[in-house]
């Protein structure tokens, strides 16, 4: 009896700590466990590199010939004529139209019958005014006669200067009835065809210089400190993929749309093969400052107030690393890192930036090399 109570008091003093080592054994069993390793796409991963970093504020705007010319129609009448198509190269002198001149050339015929009968009289007058001269030294003439004579000729004179200049006129009309191209270039419209009738001051035909383009662009009012004239511009033109085209900030305007608050600039485009299509948008920046250093996609480097970070992969796995960030070049989605990374790292982007740091990580495609610390 005695011996029993002994081995159960014993029992009883010793479960505590069988059932303490029971809970230990399973809370290790449950503990936790190591993070899984993760396959990263090669589209979610970007490596650092050293480069060019450009910034400056953005533009956008319409391509539009440097040199245009407006043919209009000095005089009205019927179209006979129209030798150039829109899309045709002409040269500076080339006959464009012409326009009907039956009634200006009978105005130039009166005009030159009225200059002859005008040369005539003034003949006249002149031989009269002559012998009228003799007479009054020779006392058979009173001076009062003389001085008639004069005023004969001065007379016939003013009416053959307006004959002339009547002559002149229909002769400059008549002339202004064959339209002739005023600058070498491509004929870009053509409103008129044979057989329309015009009046002075219509539309015949426009030819722009395609080796020299204008972008019109504008900038917000807030970038003006970033402008300046002759600063070099990128743009890229919708229709011609990523093809990047140049230019320089050839004026500035000094006011701002009143709507928009946007300050338009004017773009000097160089165009010597003739790519370039006038009336085309185009996208761009001015480049303000450029600089050469370590860079890295945007969409790499998160922010959390005022500290940036970046998940980098070394010796397979994520780790999360304090970055300094630099100039941010917007139009390409770059950002200079100053601090944090070396050439040749490799960066998570995306949503593969919500990869558990210490997590073992690799790149389809691209086994992860181990790098020292």
């Amino acid at each position: 009896m005695t011996r029993t109570r002994r081995c159960l008091g014993l029992g009883l003093a010793l479960l505590p700590t069988i059932l303490l080592a029971g809970a230990c054994g399973n809370g290790a069993a449950q503990g936790p466990q190591p993070p899984q390793a993760v396959t990263i796409g090669p589209e979610s991963v970007a490596r650092v590199e050293r480069g060019e970093l450009r910034t400056g504020p953005l533009i956008s705007g319409e391509l539009r010939p440097e040199r245009e010319a407006t043919v209009r129609a000095e005089v009205g009448g019927s179209i006979l004529d129209v030798l150039v198509e829109e899309g045709q190269p002409v040269r500076q002198g080339a006959l464009l139209v012409r326009i009907e001149a039956r009634a200006l050339d009978d105005a130039r015929l009166s005009a030159q019958s009225a200059v002859r009968s005008a040369e005539q009289a003034l003949g006249v007058a002149e031989r009269e005014a002559a012998r009228t001269e003799t007479l009054v030294k020779g006392g058979a003439l009173a001076e009062r006669e003389l001085e008639a004579a004069r005023n004969a000729v001065a007379a016939a004179q003013a009416q053959l200067a307006d004959a002339r200049a009547r002559l002149a006129l229909a002769e400059r009309q008549l002339a202004d009835t064959v339209i002739r191209a005023p600058i070498t270039g491509i004929v870009s419209n053509r409103p008129v065809n044979r057989g329309d009738v015009v009046s002075a001051g219509a539309e015949l035909v426009t030819i722009i210089d395609p080796s020299s383009m204008r972008l019109d662009a504008s900038v917000p009012s807030a970038a003006l400190r970033s402008l300046e004239v002759g600063a070099p511009v990128e743009f890229r033109v919708r229709g011609y993929g990523d093809q990047v085209f140049t230019g320089r900030i050839e004026r500035i305007s000094p006011s701002a749309d009143p709507i928009t608050r946007q300050v338009p600039i004017y773009v000097s485009v160089p165009n010597t093969a003739g790519r370039l299509i006038a009336g085309l948008f185009a996208e761009g920046r001015v480049t303000s400052e450029t600089r050469t250093g370590l860079i890295a996609p945007a969409a790499a480097v998160e922010t959390d107030g005022s500290a940036s970070w970046v998940i980098r992969v070394r010796n397979g796995k994520a780790e999360r690393i304090a970055v300094e960030v630099g100039l941010t070049d917007e139009a390409r989605g770059q950002v200079e890192l100053i601090a944090g990374v070396e050439e040749g790292d490799l960066l998570l982007t995306g949503a593969a930036q919500a990869v558990t740091p210490g997590t073992p990580v690799s790149v389809a495609g691209e086994p992860v090399a181990a790098r020292p610390h």
